[in-house]
């Protein structure tokens, strides 16, 4: 496939045995993320009534469910409970959770709703992509192949997100709440449908030792760990951008929630091109050196960001955004599961709890940080922090960034 064009590499694509059905319920989940993701500080602030403060910590909350319990399904997911049942349990809790997020409105209750049920179904993406991974072992795919493939995946997601935000914009204005939630539970029951009739049980492709399931081991590795820090400092300035842009649209250059809608909308248009070509990229080079250039323009997103004082300037700003999540939402993600080839649950959740720390880390920043500062300044923190991971990953990282790439070649001999 080195040869092919790039309409017969993502031919290519379609033909892998599951990945169909993969794309479509990718493209779900990308959908139901992309309904609540950009409105939440909306949601806490406004419609809920928290304090700023308190909406940080009610988002904690959720993260850390999302981080202990979906820690605990990659254990099960790498040694005895199927991806696929795994895969129907995360869906149902998010139809029960989001329903639940639908007509409660005490802040305890939803609290609790977020922890155990938004924090299960937190679990379902890396799952879905760790399901990804063995469905490309069990077709024997080369493993080169395997950064354009999964970078494809990723574009569905993105695909969600070209109108993801504008409609649920849309169905805010015109149903509220109660009625965009409704639409996100039925969005996770069209998945559970989805994965219950057409997705196939995938054998997992190795049995993983101990060894390779203790994350403090990972952790103990001063390359691995300094990865995982740049990706939680890069996840919390995301977040804490996700959060600022609908109040500093809103409240400081005096935007509409559609305003806010439109500017999540244009990223996704430009990752989809921006993804394919970095996955072909990914195939013919050094995958380290393109995930620096991913948190490098990310860090120059933020700084131009907060240079911003019109709603019409961060328009073509948000090609840059499209630029770097390209890299650091698929080939980043890829990049890092071959550092536990042998058990990607593992090490698919382990990236993801990382940056679902960031996010928490995120969350506290924004709420407590925002009480005392104006939205327009808190870019400047994040510009910080996103640049703080871009000059970890690039000095201390260095030693490792190109050796699991190597090692999981060898193993595929």
């Amino acid at each position: 496939m080195k040869n092919s064009s790039v309409k017969d590499k993502v031919l290519y694509v379609f033909r892998i045995p599951t990945f169909p059905v993969l794309f479509l319920i990718n493209t779900i989940f990308g959908f139901s993320l992309s309904f609540f993701a950009p409105f939440s500080s909306l949601f806490g602030i406004d419609e809920v009534g928290m304090s700023n403060a308190g909406f940080g910590i009610f988002m904690t909350v959720m993260a850390i469910g999302g981080v202990l319990i979906s820690s605990y399904i990659a254990k099960r997911s790498d040694t005895r409970t199927s991806r696929r049942k795994l895969l129907l349990i995360t869906s149902l809790t998010g139809v029960l959770g989001y329903a639940l997020f639908a007509i409660l409105r005490d802040y305890f209750a939803l609290m609790i709703t977020a922890f155990f049920l938004l924090g299960t179904t937190a679990a379902s993406v890396p799952q879905l992509w760790a399901y990804a991974r063995d469905a490309l072992k069990a077709a024997n795919i080369p493993s080169e192949e395997t950064p354009f493939i999964m970078n494809v995946l990723r574009m569905f997601f993105a695909l969600a997100w070209t109108v993801g935000p504008a409609v649920g914009a849309w169905l805010l204005v015109i149903i509220g709440f109660k009625g965009l939630f409704l639409c996100v539970s039925a969005a996770y029951f069209f998945a559970f449908m989805t994965i219950l009739f057409f997705l196939k049980e995938v054998p997992k492709q190795a049995t993983p030792s101990k060894e390779s399931l203790a994350v403090r081991k990972h952790l103990a590795r001063p390359h691995l760990l300094s990865y995982l820090v740049a990706a939680l400092l890069l996840a919390a300035a995301m977040n804490i951008h996700m959060l600022n842009v609908p109040q500093f649209v809103t409240k400081v250059l005096h935007g509409s929630e559609m305003d806010v809608g439109y500017i999540f909308s244009v990223p996704p248009i430009f990752e989809v091109p921006f993804m394919i070509a970095v996955g072909i990229l990914a195939t013919k080079m050094d995958n380290g050196l393109l995930v620096k250039i991913g948190f490098f323009i990310a860090t120059i997103y933020f700084i131009l960001f907060s240079f911003v004082s019109e709603t019409w300037q961060i328009y073509p700003l948000q090609i840059l955004s499209a630029a770097q999540v390209s890299i650091t939402a698929g080939i980043a993600i890829s990049y890092f599961q071959d550092f536990i080839p042998e058990a990607q649950g593992t090490a698919t959740t382990l990236y993801m709890n990382s940056t679902q720390i960031g996010q928490t880390l995120g969350y506290l920043t924004f709420g407590f940080v925002s009480e005392f500062i104006h939205y327009e300044n808190l870019i400047v923190i994040y510009a910080v922090l996103a640049g703080i991971g871009f000059v970890l990953l690039l000095f201390f990282a260095k030693e490792k960034m190109n050796v699991p790439i190597v090692e999981s070649k060898v193993q595929d001999l």
